[in-house]
């Protein structure tokens, strides 16, 4: 069994790994950012701290007593600072909390000294405290605590939001751009192999490796449309010139021949050589098929009854008669004959010796899964991937009947030309089952 595997197109590959690439570039840089500005920032506070407790400490110490409540008050008006004094009952909570605050508070410390006291609160009062002294006289300054705030996390986020989803769409327009000259060729490829070799790749393109592949891919197509009509007439050719002495033998055998026996080998001969030649057309024929509502009952009832011979095959449908299939009616028709033929050669009964066939079908979604059954040997199981090559029998005793070993294959062929798959298997009461699956028709 095959393993399943998750296939992604180029596109949608380009497009996550352009995403992942830039999606971790926005991230390490806005890292890098952070890490970068983090400490400039906290030196840069601490230090405005530090030059307002500077300030207020050389203006007090510059005041008599009487003065000192009039600077304060001046000062709190100017500089949005508070200046009180600092009582041994005042309750405070320290402001370090985390790396940013820390670091704030050891460079305040470095600046004003060891016994520099930085709270975050004092008497449930928030702000930025530092408790400092003046001729051993105890005092708090508050500061706006805004002087020292960090890039908040929000803000980053809204930043990054922004650049990742620029990243999206960038990577979706890049990979757009790389992956359209190769979409391209993969559309002309199918074409291609829908037998349309009328194939107009840009060869004026910037790039020149894609130019250059649309240059071999528009030369290969064009070199495919020259073999395919050279085939056409060859094929033409060889089936009218094969055809044109086999039937003047069949003419001379009829004339000169007087044994009835012979005469009759010798036209037995004849038909199995135009036979293998039919076959060889058939799968020799060229692929454009068009897919049209078929009714699948009366297309398998019109070909069972070139069937006729009840001493040799029997077929029995059970195909409702509404079933429609999409299919070329052509194509199907001569899939159901080479299928009836190969049962009537090859299927027929050990004890009767007829051919019993069962024509059956299923329907799964939007499939219809046509089954051929006989009731003959089956196939050695080691065999039945096989069945489809071209020239192969699956069986040692068959080398030796009439046919060109193509039935099988041309059947593969055509319901794969169709849009379908086919299937050989063996009955698990003996016989080989042939399954068609083809698209149900609306």
């Amino acid at each position: 069994m095959a393993r399943n595997t998750v296939a992604l197109s180029l596109f949608w590959r380009t497009f996550f790994l352009l995403a992942l690439l830039l999606a971790g570039g926005v991230l390490a840089w806005t890292q890098t950012f952070r890490a970068l500005e983090f400490e400039p920032r906290a030196v840069q506070a601490a230090q405005q701290i530090a030059g307002l407790v500077n300030l207020a400490r050389t203006a007090l110490n510059a005041s008599d007593t009487i003065n000192r409540v009039a600077l304060i008050k001046s000062m709190s008006k100017q500089e949005s600072v508070r200046l009180a004094p600092r009582e041994p009952g005042d309750q405070w909570e320290p402001f370090e909390v985390d790396r940013f605050s820390r670091a704030i508070a050891a460079e305040l410390r470095a600046q004003l000294g060891p016994d520099t006291l930085v709270a975050s609160s004092v008497n449930k009062a928030p702000g930025l405290w530092v408790g400092f002294t003046i001729d051993k006289d105890p005092y708090w300054l508050q500061a706006d605590p805004t002087r020292v705030t960090a890039i908040s996390w929000s803000t980053l986020l809204l930043w990054s939001s922004i650049a990742l989803l620029a990243t999206v769409f960038g990577s979706a327009a890049i990979a757009r751009a790389i992956n359209r000259p190769l979409q391209e060729l993969s559309f002309a490829a199918s074409r291609i192999r829908e037998g349309e070799f009328d194939s107009h790749l840009d060869e004026t393109t910037l790039t020149s490796e894609i130019r250059q592949v649309n240059m071999g891919f528009n030369r290969m197509a064009r070199e495919l449309a020259k073999v395919e009509e050279d085939r056409a007439v060859m094929l033409a050719g060889i089936s009218h010139d094969l055809r044109t002495p086999l039937a003047r033998l069949r003419l001379e055998a009829e004339m000169s021949v007087q044994d009835d026996e012979a005469k009759r080998n010798m036209a037995q001969d004849i038909d199995q050589l135009d036979a293998i030649i039919d076959k060889f057309m058939d799968y020799a024929r060229p692929g454009e098929v068009k897919l049209t509502p078929v009714h699948l009952s009366g297309l398998v009832d019109r070909e069972m009854a070139a069937f006729r011979d009840t001493s040799q095959i029997r077929i029995t449908s059970r195909v409702a008669i509404d079933t429609k299939v999409m299919a070329d009616e052509t194509e199907l028709g001569r899939v159901l004959q080479n299928l009836f033929e190969n049962a009537r050669r090859y299927g027929r009964s050990t004890n009767t010796g007829i051919a019993h066939v069962d024509v059956t079908y299923a329907r799964t979604g939007p499939w219809v899964i046509v089954s051929v059954r006989d009731h003959g040997p089956g196939v050695d199981p080691k065999k039945l991937s096989q069945l489809t090559t071209p020239f192969f029998r699956g069986d040692a005793a068959r080398t030796a009947a009439t046919g060109a070993g193509l039935g099988l294959a041309i059947v593969d062929k055509a319901v794969q030309r169709m849009g379908g798959t086919f299937e050989v298997t063996n009955a698990h009461d003996g016989g080989l089952v042939c399954h068609i699956r083809l698209k149900k028709a609306p």
